[in-house]
């Protein structure tokens, strides 16, 4: 008998229907709403546009200021000369401002993210009596401006005889509601009990368990409270207005508003082009802080987003 050569039938994919297709090619292309680009291009240029003002006027001489554009730069290019002026005008008092901003931030920003990370992680993790008023307690001095205190604030400040001293700037900052809130929310999702329990188990004590086990876990939610606290310390103005009347403890926002201020003084000497300058150098600490812990701080707001 001769060998038959069987040959299986090829078996062609069928189509998926139209509809199936249009719908995956929806999912793998997202569409994009034309309304929504340009209002969030028109947003980004509103926020650019003052940095981009700053930017170019820190180039300019004292009579350019007032003789040229605004957002273009001048004849002369002057944004050198402006930095030595800054960094040398009234016995280099810039630096000295420089420095107090620094000591406020490491001491208040760094405390303020200390007491947030302990007592959010703390909130999170134990139960104890009382836990529903401390949180009711930490809403409500959420809603709480820092205007509002800032008047009881200086009296209690007064009566112990701290005012004009580093450390009526310093206390408040180590007060952050919002981010103990923020490390209370973030500890509760990032660090699951089984973790804990398992560490316990093992025989590790609770320092143990939070140094090598929970604060590791905890890096972008701490990344992103040390943010917002160095920004609301570095920015600082009304605190330190209230509080401090020797220039020689001032922050940089308080120098500045007061080289601003000696142009409407009598016999004062106006030197706007410094205050912009001097501007431009405040900001930039935190341009570079921002770039070297964007991707902390992202993965820290997105944080508790996706539930499984």
């Amino acid at each position: 008998m001769s060998n038959v050569l069987m040959t299986a039938p090829t078996v062609r994919p069928k189509k998926a229907p139209p509809r199936l297709r249009n719908r995956r090619s929806s999912h793998a292309r997202p569409t994009r709403s034309i309304l929504l680009t340009v209002l969030t291009a028109l947003i980004g240029v509103y926020a650019l546009i003052p940095l981009v003002w700053l930017l170019i006027n820190a180039t300019k001489t004292q009579p350019d200021l007032f003789s040229s554009f605004g957002l273009w730069f001048s004849g002369d290019f002057a944004l050198w000369d402006n930095i030595v002026g800054v960094l040398t005008y009234d016995g280099g008092v810039f630096g000295r401002w420089f420095l107090n901003t620094l000591m406020y931030v490491v001491l208040g920003a760094g405390g303020a993210t200390l007491l947030a990370l302990l007592g959010g992680y703390g909130l999170a993790k134990f139960d104890f009596p009382g836990k529903r008023a401390v949180f009711a307690i930490v809403i409500g001095a959420v809603a709480v401006p820092g205007t509002a205190l800032a008047v009881p604030t200086f009296l209690m400040f007064a009566n112990m005889g701290l005012t004009n001293t580093p450390w009526s700037v310093i206390i408040p900052s180590l007060i952050s509601p919002f981010g103990l809130y923020l490390m209370w929310t973030f500890a509760a999702d990032a660090v699951p009990d089984e973790i804990m329990e398992a560490a316990r188990l093992d025989g590790a004590s609770e320092a143990r368990t939070f140094f090598q086990v929970c604060l590791p876990m905890m890096a972008p939610g701490i990344v992103t409270v040390l943010l917002f606290t160095v920004v609301a310390t570095w920015n600082n103005y009304f605190l330190p207005l209230i509080m401090l009347r020797d220039p020689s403890w001032y922050p940089l926002t308080l120098g500045l508003n007061a080289w601003n201020a000696q142009a409407t003084t009598a016999g004062g000497e106006a030197i706007f082009n410094l205050v912009i300058a001097g501007s431009l150098l405040t900001i930039l600490p935190l341009i570079v802080a921002f770039l070297l812990l964007q991707r902390y701080w992202q993965s820290g707001l997105a944080a508790g987003s996706v539930k499984e």
